[in-house]
């Protein structure tokens, strides 16, 4: 699908955002960003047909993801951070498919490594099994709950937190199947 297409078909997903929790504009674009430019990275996980969503202590749906540690690579940070949230081990290639392109309007970065004003939340799919429960570092959200859903129950979880999940998933339902998903 060409960029044009994408955005009229996931309008919630491709609208202007403020995150008032970072403090940042955020906008969703599949131009993918430089690696040096992404702050965080999140993960659409199949479990064969299945999408694995994370709920935490507070009761809020996502999917699982994080910030990058100092000279973490891309692929480092989804390993750790599915691990740590999903209790998930990759076994299939690492897709990146879009990025959140975020602009703070803090004066300093989240962390000190990280880039600032200008920042990248990436988005990526990949095959996962859940193999282990989540490591629930101290630092990082509390994992209370993992599930493998089929994509319509993980539309309606993740819908709970953010609107634009839905349509999230969606795309990376389609750009991995190649079948198109029920919005």
């Amino acid at each position: 699908m060409e960029p044009t297409s994408l955005a009229v078909r996931f309008p919630a997903l491709h609208a202007p955002q403020r995150w008032q929790w970072g403090h940042m504009d955020a906008r969703f674009s599949t131009t993918l960003p430089p690696a040096d430019l992404v702050q965080s990275i999140h993960v659409v996980g199949f479990v064969g047909e299945a999408i694995t969503v994370c709920r935490g202590d507070t009761g809020e749906w996502f999917l699982p993801g994080g910030t990058r540690e100092p000279d973490e690579s891309v692929e480092q940070a989804v390993d750790r951070e599915i691990a740590e949230e999903a209790g998930a081990r990759r076994v299939g290639p690492l897709r990146w498919f879009g990025a959140h392109y975020c602009v703070s309007d803090q004066p300093k970065p989240y962390r000190p490594h990280l880039p600032h004003p200008e920042k990248a939340w990436l988005w990526c799919f990949t095959d996962v099994v859940l193999d282990s429960t989540p490591t629930n570092p101290p630092d990082g959200e509390q994992v209370e709950e993992v599930r493998a859903v089929p994509l319509a129950e993980a539309q309606l979880l993740l819908a709970t937190n953010e609107a634009w999940y839905t349509e999230l998933v969606a795309l990376a339902w389609e750009l991995r199947t190649g079948a198109p998903a029920v919005l």
